[in-house]
């Protein structure tokens, strides 16, 4: 078993979380790059890390050949931005206080740009991918975390405000217009289920295929 991520931090949590004696090996390195055994894998999976290589095409022709022929490639990625409340509703609520922004590219690297069904099979096709599944996955996203509701509330919107478009779109803004965009969010936040955390819409794939190599 081996994890890889460019993030140390996250490796440094995949070490500390994974059961002594466990026969598994972390490092930190672009997936898309480093260097892996061939055809020594029955199974490649990632939580919502695909969507962030510059080539994605040919980081899964690199990943498919440390699967073994047949060996199977699953993960989880974000739909588009439009699906995605926890994006969606701060964003629509900076409405009336900045201009709205220009839609980001949806191929370029990020988040979403997995949101189109059609693409992520065109990339695993091209990649030599086959018997891909796209599944769509919906479930509530616990934003925050607080011992009331509304310290609940307070922890998403500074969430909301150091993680995602918020922060770039924010970035340059006075402080004054920084103040109306998170009352807003908070406006926006208070609205939805949740006592600890703030749950908000969450809209996914689920996609599997199957390395064609025989």
């Amino acid at each position: 078993m081996l994890g890889v991520d460019i993030s140390e931090p996250l490796i440094d949590r995949a070490r500390a979380l994974a059961p002594q004696n466990t026969p598994a090996l972390f490092q930190v390195a672009d997936a898309s790059s480093a260097e892996l055994p061939e055809s020594a894998f029955d199974i490649l999976f990632s939580r919502f890390g695909v969507m962030f290589f510059d080539d994605p095409t040919a980081a899964f022709v690199h990943m498919r050949r440390a699967l073994r022929p047949g060996g199977r490639v699953a993960f989880v990625c974000w739909r588009g931005v439009a699906e995605n409340d926890w994006v969606r509703l701060p964003m629509g609520a900076l409405k009336g206080i900045l201009p709205p922004s220009a839609p980001p590219d949806p191929e370029a690297h990020g988040p979403f740009s997995f949101g189109d069904r059609g693409r992520v099979s065109r990339i695993l096709t091209a990649a030599g991918f086959t018997d891909i599944a796209i599944a769509p996955f919906d479930a509530f996203v616990p934003f925050g975390e607080g011992r009331t509701r509304d310290a609940a509330i307070d922890d998403a919107v500074k969430m909301t405000l150091e993680v995602g478009p918020l922060l770039h779109v924010l970035a340059d803004q006075s402080d004054d217009i920084r103040a109306r965009a998170s009352a807003a969010v908070r406006t926006a936040f208070a609205g939805l289920p949740g006592e600890r955390s703030v749950m908000i819409n969450g809209a996914a794939w689920i996609v599997t295929a199957r390395n064609s190599a025989s």
